[in-house]
């Protein structure tokens, strides 16, 4: 394997780097494994937060009736039950609050101490080797479901935004032309909608989701291009003259065009903050 790769400075037998192949997998499968079960617990959390939320206002409504006596013509049963269930689901949630708040600490140290396992065994790694610019490779996957996640939620706010402005615009205009008689409630409803149309418009105007969500998926799509390329020896990546690349050829070429991407996405994301902030300088 080595000598396909043709790097003279590679020490380690292949027995061995193939064993230190296998622990880097084995904590990169560790890792993932406890992130996903953080991600579960902190899920958890939240839920039993909701829940909490809604039987403390539940138990607010039900000692309101109580108190006030709007259920006098009830039996004491029916008056009061109520309430104690609702008392008894708070406590629950609030015992499922502090028990799994444990477990988010106790995931979250695992989760670093996975982590650091991991950065142990690639630092065995040798990187004089093929391994190291396979897994460079593989890990580019990675960045690539990052970048498209971020994508989406970019594309989502802008969505979202939109919506709002749409709708809103539509909505005051309606109101608008119903209040013919100064109808305070109206003006009020109109006025409030006017403001989030605004404030939507400004949001969208200064954060610019949609150009940020365009720049990270199109940066996805040309690492996932070049993978593929890299893989099949397509384009650039099948040799010149008909003598083609080696695997260690082609590994460094695909590194060296994910580095370039990476690094035109990061100027991309400065260009629009200096935007924003250019615009921002002019409105003042």
């Amino acid at each position: 394997m080595t000598a396909e790769f043709g790097v003279a400075g590679s020490s380690l037998p292949e027995a061995e780097e193939r064993r230190l192949q296998e622990g880097y997998r084995n904590r990169v499968r560790e890792f993932d494994q406890i992130e996903s079960e953080l991600r579960a617990s902190k899920l958890f959390q939240r839920v039993y937060w909701l829940c909490l939320a809604g039987s403390l206002l539940l138990s607010c409504l039900l000692g309101y009736t109580v108190v006030v006596g709007l259920w006098q013509t009830k039996p004491i049963f029916a008056r009061y039950v109520g309430l104690l269930v609702v008392v008894g689901l708070i406590g629950a949630m609030s015992w499922l609050l502090l028990k799994n708040g444990k477990v988010v600490v106790s995931r979250a140290g695992d989760l670093r101490n996975a982590l650091q396992d991991r950065q142990t065994a690639a630092a065995c790694l040798p990187l004089d080797s093929s391994s190291g610019l396979r897994i460079y490779r593989e890990a580019s996957l990675d960045l690539v479901a990052q970048y498209r996640k971020s994508a989406n939620n970019n594309r989502r706010i802008h969505n979202f935004f939109q919506l709002i402005i749409i709708t809103g615009s539509i909505a005051t205009s309606t109101l608008t032309a119903m209040n013919e008689g100064a109808n305070l409630a109206l003006r009020l409803v109109a006025s409030t909608l006017s403001a989030l149309v605004g404030i939507s418009a400004g949001v969208t105007g200064y954060f610019k989701f949609r150009e940020r969500g365009y720049n990270l998926q199109s940066t996805a799509d040309e690492i996932e291009k070049h993978y593929n390329a890299s893989q099949f020896m397509l384009d650039e990546y099948s040799g010149a003259g008909g003598a083609s690349l080696t695997e260690g050829e082609r590994l460094r070429k695909y590194a060296g065009f994910v580095e370039r991407l990476k690094e035109e996405q990061r100027k991309r994301e400065l260009q629009l903050e200096q935007s924003s902030s250019s615009g921002e300088e002019r409105a003042g």
